[in-house]
């Protein structure tokens, strides 16, 4: 059997490999990319956060991104029965870039793929790994495969698994475990958005509550296309009946703010469904392995952290390698599991109260307090490890205690102005 040897082995060419890969190679090591797909090819998750903005610039990578000219995001957008709360990075609390991207993200990929290539590391496309053997010592044996089933053997010192939703390595070693968030479900397609000009606000991604548990993504791409979708529980979505273009369009019909815009619009391809996404994993790292992006854990599209937690958890996957292979001591619970678990719980708060409607009340209530405001918009532009944030230093209780404050509030109002009222008689 064909055999080689690297000094890191990559599994997958996302985000999360991409990133990686680069950052390994600057530091001088050798490193190659595995990949099972064909680039170009789709995947959901199409709004950047400003923080994953960092992670691809130090990659080197971010020129490669601007080169494509994608829309410009400098904001998100929540609407609930016709009233607006409108956050703009330039506002945030947290020092840090103001505005990301609104990609698709078969373009993004495979800009990210071909800048890793340029600076100097191989991708392999229609590969796919089919065993690793990890040694005493850390290192590894992979054996994969290619789109002719030809096997080879790959001898790696250190493999970082950025495959996505392939979870290589959980799968492998049986290291996967349920997520704790309940299953939902998403049916989203690309429009061609002729009426544009109706909301003309391209610049940022809008978020349309439904139903308290049933939201809808609006973000518009700079090429003119708009990706559409709906997501809320399984159940949700029983009522639509027919082939997936009618139930999208039934959906779009059913939703006012989006149906005048978008109702006969011209959809670009099938509708595709995304389901029970929400997982996690045992344990993030392992003797001769890291797991960055998605392998260790996905929890929900709704504030696009999807993108920045794969960039992020490479970032630092990335300089940890690095200094592994010098020969540093690591700690990798402290530096690596703890760091990114502060960011993936900061998130998973806002996304419970997102569905159990404590954030509703927080972005649609009346008068709403500036500074505390710009701290929410940090955490929503993917700055959740800002522990001088409060709003992510206490994610946990903050966001509940703030909705208790405002429930008390209005009830205040509304008793003062029913004396008023009774007053008045």
């Amino acid at each position: 059997m064909q055999s080689e040897q690297t000094d890191v082995l990559v599994i997958g060419a996302g985000p999360a490999g991409t990133v990686a890969a680069a950052l390994v190679n600057k530091a001088g090591f050798k490193v190659k990319i595995v990949e099972k797909l064909k680039f170009p090819r789709f995947v959901i998750g199409e709004s950047l956060l400003p923080r994953c903005m960092e992670s691809l610039e130090e990659a080197g990578l971010l020129n490669k991104v601007l080169e494509q000219g994608f829309q410009r995001k400098t904001g998100a957008k929540f609407v609930r029965d016709g009233v607006v709360c409108d956050y703009s990075f330039a506002d945030q609390f947290t020092k840090g870039w103001d505005h990301a991207y609104q990609v698709t993200r078969a373009d993004f990929d495979k800009a990210l793929a071909d800048g890793v290539q340029e600076q100097g590391v191989e991708v392999e496309y229609e590969t796919e790994v089919k065993a690793i053997d990890f040694k005493e010592d850390g290192s590894s044996v992979t054996t994969v495969a290619d789109a002719t089933g030809n096997t080879k053997q790959i001898a790696a010192r250190f493999i970082i698994d950025g495959s996505g939703y392939g979870r290589v390595i959980p799968r492998l070693f049986g290291l996967d475990k349920p997520s704790n968030l309940p299953p939902r479900k998403a049916v989203f397609v690309h429009i061609k958005d002729v009426k544009r000009h109706m909301d003309d606000e391209p610049d940022r991604i809008t978020i349309v509550v439904h139903k308290p548990d049933v939201w809808v993504w609006v973000i518009p791409f700079s090429t003119g296309v708009t990706s559409v979708g709906f997501v809320g529980t399984p159940s949700f979505f029983d009522k639509y009946t027919g082939t997936l273009e009618e139930q999208m369009r039934g959906l779009i019909a059913d939703e006012p703010y989006v149906a005048q815009r978008m109702e006969g619009v011209e959809f670009l391809w099938e509708p595709k469904v995304l389901q029970s996404w929400s997982t996690t994993t045992q344990t993030f790292y392992g003797k001769g392995f890291i797991l960055t992006g998605n392998v260790t854990e996905f929890l929900d599209p709704v504030f696009s952290s999807g993108v920045t937690l794969a960039t992020v958890s490479s970032q630092l996957a990335g300089n940890l390698v690095i200094r592994h292979l010098k020969g540093e001591n690591v700690d990798w619970h402290k530096e690596y599991t703890e760091v990114m678990m502060q960011g993936v719980n900061t998130f998973r708060s806002y996304v419970n109260g997102w569905y159990d409607t404590t954030l509703h009340t927080i972005f649609f209530a009346k008068d709403q307090d500036s500074n505390i405001k710009r701290k929410i918009c940090s955490v929503l532009a993917g700055y959740v490890w800002d522990l001088e944030n409060d709003y992510v230093k206490y994610h946990d209780t903050a966001l509940r205690k703030l909705a208790k404050t405002i429930h008390l509030r209005d009830s205040i109002s509304y008793i003062n102005n029913g004396f008023k009222d009774s007053e008045k008689k």
